[in-house]
């Protein structure tokens, strides 16, 4: 099973069920939803201590989500990767958020009791069907989600859809733009600055928002409709 068909897998599986994943001969690694085949017997002897203490010292960080899944940093990239094609928005700017919001840590919590990689407060997980948090098939998909959303609702302005996801829709609304709260202006400015520095692989065709309609009323009285 490919990488991206296990996550698709793994989001789709119910909560219960278990992905778990291995290293095969090949050093690929493969995610299942059965129990691991059983390890090989080496045909050498064991290496010596020393060699071990360096080879446990290069393994990378691995975490565990709730289906079971195990997952390096660099799969945890992969994984935003995959997240933001599925939804149609661009993986930089995914990369540009989780940077901000929680450095990549998928057990991080805030001060407000945001938790995960893309730091959904527990209303807002809940709200997105989200019910593990810390698990970062079920994270980055809702925080994906989430954004998607409110690119949808702010007709594709990226400072308000970003201010609205740390200081929620109501705030943006009441203030008719980025609200002045040093904290989500310093975070709009901080993800801003990360998507569009030049080395960031940010692309142009991820996110084509609709231009909104007005409506108006011309010289005769009549009512118009345009987006200009």
């Amino acid at each position: 099973m490919s990488f991206a068909a296990a996550i698709a897998a793994a989001a789709a599986l119910p909560a219960a069920a278990q992905i778990r994943s291995y290293v095969d001969e090949s050093g690929r690694r493969v995610f299942v939803n059965e129990e691991l085949p059983a390890p090989r017997r080496a045909a050498s002897a064991e290496a010596p201590a020393g060699a071990r203490v360096v080879q446990a010292a290069l393994r990378p960080m691995t975490v565990r989500s709730s289906g079971g899944a195990s997952f390096t940093k660099d799969d945890l990239a992969a994984l935003a990767h995959e997240t933001a094609e599925r939804h149609a928005l661009d993986p930089a700017l995914i990369r540009a958020m989780i940077g901000a919001e929680s450095s990549w840590n998928p057990r991080a919590v805030s001060h407000k009791g945001a938790q995960g990689l893309m730091q959904l407060i527990p209303a807002t997980a809940q709200r997105l069907g989200v019910t593990d948090p810390f698990d970062p098939v079920q994270n980055l998909d809702g925080g994906v989600r989430y954004l998607r959303w409110l690119l949808e609702r702010y007709a594709g302005d990226l400072e308000k859809s970003l201010a609205a996801y740390n200081a929620g829709e109501g705030a943006v609304d009441r203030a008719g733009g980025v609200p002045n709260y040093s904290e989500t202006r310093a975070y709009v400015e901080k993800v801003t600055n990360a998507y569009f520095r030049p080395e960031s692989g940010r692309g142009t065709h991820w996110w084509n928002a609709p231009r909104p309609v007005y409506r108006l009323l011309d010289e005769r009285g009549r009512m118009v409709f345009t987006n200009q």
